[in-house]
């Protein structure tokens, strides 16, 4: 197959992507968004013949607009923009978990510092902070009392992007010192981890120590479910446990349990999660990928819909 791949950086998870891809046969195209131009019509790139476009831009903004480009004259792309649309904005995400009726933390969306104000107040405290856009915890505020949240509001508002100026508030979650991140395809999770640390943020990318993890019923359909509000793809789908005491050793929790799903990733990272389980992730996702083209060649009807 000739595979095209979608980026701003060659990050290590493009590089065993690209691995993967490379072992097996399949003719690959880099496609650098930072050096290619796209009409209205036709691009700069080598999107000719290709079967499928991964998208791996590190920008959110290059990944909505490019993606989008590439629909547009017909080139298959892995995830949809419709899909990237939806996970790269927090308040999309959240109402598209909500309207499929999925466990969700509940959230409020304001636009003036008064306003964000009072939806604090109205959580209570500790609550959360939020920027719509963004990955990796950044920007990202627990706030434990009303002058924190002035001072917050404060400096949000006087930072001049407009995406500052949609506050979104989110009620706190006493997850047990660690949440659960899924690689899923199509609602089909690949393999799942927990990010635990002793802060409230458990990210990888802010130093949270991974653990392959063992999702019950509950969990699995959840992320099913979830794949499916924002879209399908290739998703990285984040749940929190819930109903457990958030000074609880993590080493002692057991399933089932029950979760709330907080988010789904579009553009992925799994470079932690392939390290923290037995489970060869770039394989199982050229695995997912080789069906896909075939799917899509096939005008988007697999061998089960046959």
């Amino acid at each position: 197959m000739r595979i095209g791949i979608l980026y701003s950086r060659i990050r290590k998870d493009e590089k065993l992507l690209l691995g993967e891809l490379r072992d097996r046969g399949h003719e690959v195209e880099k496609i650098d968004v930072r050096k290619e131009r796209f009409g209205l019509e036709s691009t700069t790139a080598d999107v000719d013949d290709l079967d499928i476009v991964v998208d791996r831009c590190l920008s959110t903004s290059r990944s909505l607009y490019a993606t989008k480009f590439l629909d547009s004259y017909g080139v298959p792309v892995i995830n949809s923009p419709e899909t990237g649309d939806v996970c790269a904005d927090k308040a999309k995400n959240s109402l598209a978990l909500a309207a499929a009726d999925i466990p969700t933390p509940a959230t409020e969306v304001a636009f003036t510092k008064d306003a964000a104000l009072e939806a604090i107040e109205s959580f209570g405290y500790p609550c959360v902070l939020k920027p719509v856009t963004g990955s990796w915890g950044r920007l990202m505020a627990k706030i434990d009392s009303r002058n924190a949240a002035e001072a917050i509001l404060e400096h949000k508002e006087t930072l001049g992007h407009y995406e500052h100026k949609v506050f979104y508030v989110q009620e706190f979650v006493d997850k047990p010192g660690r949440d659960v991140r899924v690689l899923a395809v199509d609602g089909e999770p690949i393999a799942a981890m927990t990010r635990s640390s002793d802060h409230w943020l458990t990210n990888a990318a802010k130093g949270g120590e991974t653990k392959s993890f063992d999702l019950d019923e509950r969990a699995t359909e959840l992320v099913e479910r979830a794949s499916e509000a924002v879209g399908g793809g290739m998703l990285g789908v984040d749940l929190m446990e819930v109903g457990v005491e958030a000074d609880a050793d993590p080493a002692e929790i057991g399933g089932p349990g029950e979760y709330t799903v907080h988010e789904v990733n579009h553009t992925v990272e799994f470079k932690a999660l392939d390290s923290a389980t037995e489970v060869d992730v770039p394989a199982r996702v050229v695995d997912w990928l080789e069906a896909k083209a075939v799917e899509l060649a096939d005008g988007g009807v697999s061998e089960v819909d046959a």
